[in-house]
């Protein structure tokens, strides 16, 4: 396929130069007895223009000197010599316009050379033809008459329509670059919108990547927080087990049922997840929310850590990414208390319902520890309320314990 499309110019440029050949064939040479080098030139204008689009410029000054060759043996401007015209169309339409307009100019100005040069002599330009109308007067009674006389070469009574010439063959090399300049403004213009889809799609391509980066981010955090809270409340459940197997039969039991419905709970979790990504083909969990709060805080309470819960201010429905963010980051905040905050700490969760904005303050009086390194779990939460438009904290208390706070706009930043 890429074969037939380079070839096919040179195809078609073939063609063009067997029809002009033909056209010589038919009309013949312009004159007797025929010179052998009309014929030489003749050939290499063919020849020009059936390589036109390999070097236009150069065979345009091939071109030019063939039809100079034709002139210069006095025989008039023949189908032979159209290649000018035809080269100077592939120099406009294959070049910059600059080279294009050089080119033009320097055909031109040998053109206005060689006509200037016999009409400073008062001669016409050999083997150019010139038209001229003369107006006869009748005698009385009689319409005046007009008739067109051709002009030869050597007739010093042409005047100034020794001129017209010269002016016709300028007009037609000027017609030709106009048309191979449009030409080529159209290929560019065609060019710049080619490259605008391409840009386009690539653009595209590199948002939707975008895109899936982002949604793999967001499921890290998913599956981070459904299995870190989860985890963390099984561990703490299977330590209070094994420290109680033989003592404390009862606490044991209820030990391993905490760890089943906590893990009962995180493969639920995970499953709506997955849902979430079209993983599975059904969502019978809905999306976990503040109205889930009363039942992560029991199961913490279960897990041997005191939580209190405080709300200010009037509750309202809350946008969903807000719900889900604000559970998302007690959730979390409550998991490292568990991890980090050591036995016998207890915590606090404020929700403040401050118009327009959510105020979350999850507290501890536990070991003021950072967790180590930046993890996910605080830059999940930071994460989320930067998506959000909202502020977020977290750091040491003073004295002791650890503070996670967060401001969730309820209108702008939920859209």
């Amino acid at each position: 396929m890429r074969a037939q499309a380079i070839n096919r110019p040179a195809i078609r440029d073939a063609a063009f130069a067997a029809a002009l050949l033909g056209a010589v064939a038919l009309l013949g040479p312009p004159y007797r007895p025929i010179a052998p080098l009309w014929w030489v030139a003749t050939g290499a204008a063919v020849l020009a223009v059936g390589l036109r689009n390999r070097r236009p410029v150069v065979l345009l000054a091939v071109a030019v000197t063939c039809t100079a060759v034709h002139l210069a043996q006095g025989a008039l401007i023949g189908a032979s010599d159209v290649a000018v015209p035809i080269v100077l169309y592939t120099v406009a339409a294959r070049r910059s316009r600059r080279a294009s307009l050089v080119a033009l100019a320097a055909v031109l100005l040998i053109m206005l050379g060689w006509s200037g040069w016999f009409a400073v002599r008062g001669r016409l330009v050999p083997g150019m033809p010139v038209i001229a109308f003369q107006v006869r007067h009748g005698g009385p009674g009689e319409a005046p008459t007009t008739s067109r006389t051709e002009l030869i070469a050597g007739d010093r009574s042409a005047g100034p329509a020794r001129w017209s010439g010269p002016l016709v063959l300028g007009a037609v090399l000027l017609a030709a670059w106009a048309v191979g300049d449009g030409t080529r403004s159209r290929r560019a213009y065609l060019d710049q919108l080619t490259a605008r889809a391409h840009d386009l799609e690539r653009e595209h391509d590199q948002r939707a990547a975008l895109a899936v980066a982002a949604e793999r981010e967001r499921i890290s955090r998913e599956l981070h927080d459904v299995v870190a809270h989860g985890l963390s409340l099984i561990v703490i459940q299977a330590q209070g087990g094994a420290a109680a197997l033989h003592d404390q039969p009862a606490e044991t039991r209820a030990a391993l049922a905490a760890i089943v419905r906590t893990g009962r709970g995180s493969l639920a979790d995970m499953r709506r997840v997955l849902v979430a990504m079209g993983e599975v083909d059904d969502a019978w969990h809905p999306q976990p929310g503040l109205a889930h709060l009363p039942a992560l805080l029991d199961q913490v309470r279960r897990a041997g850590v005191a939580v209190a819960l405080r709300v200010e201010g009037t509750a309202a429905p809350l946008p969903v990414p807000v719900d889900l963010a604000a559970y998302r980051i007690v959730q979390e905040a409550l998991t490292n208390v568990m991890k980090h905050a050591g036995p016998g700490s207890s915590a606090h969760v404020l929700l403040g319902y401050r118009e327009p904005a959510l105020e979350l303050r999850i507290r501890d009086d536990g070991a003021a520890v950072t967790p180590a390194g930046p993890g996910n779990g605080i830059n999940g939460m930071r994460e989320r309320v930067r998506l959000l438009g909202g502020d977020f904290s977290a750091g040491p208390r003073p004295g002791r314990g650890f503070e996670v706070g967060a401001c969730l706009p309820l209108r702008d930043g939920a859209a």
